[in-house]
């Protein structure tokens, strides 16, 4: 499982990261769910924590503790990807 988060923080700085499956394994250990439950709803806390977590595999300095990171955010969104497996268009008569 990969997403793509867009982080705003209340700086005014934005930026975008993606979780790996390091971060989905940090989020089911913090929080003892397995990732299938997300697919029921996240909650906000949870974006926020692999928002961290992928900030620190990315290299970018956060707060050590986690709610200071919290403090810091202004919004944590998930970004809309393709589908990955697209349907083929319809064929049609005109070019």
């Amino acid at each position: 499982m990969q997403l793509t988060l867009d982080i705003a923080l209340t700086d005014g700085n934005r930026y975008q990261v993606t979780t790996n499956l390091f971060t989905i394994v940090a989020l089911e250990r913090k929080f003892k769910i397995r990732a299938s439950d997300l697919e029921h709803g996240v909650a906000i806390e949870h974006l926020a924590f692999l928002a961290y977590e992928s900030s620190k595999q990315h290299g970018i300095t956060v707060p050590i503790v986690f709610d200071d990171f919290i403090k810091s955010l202004a919004t944590v969104d998930v970004v809309e990807a393709d589908p990955v497996n697209p349907s083929e268009p319809a064929p049609s008569a005109t070019p």
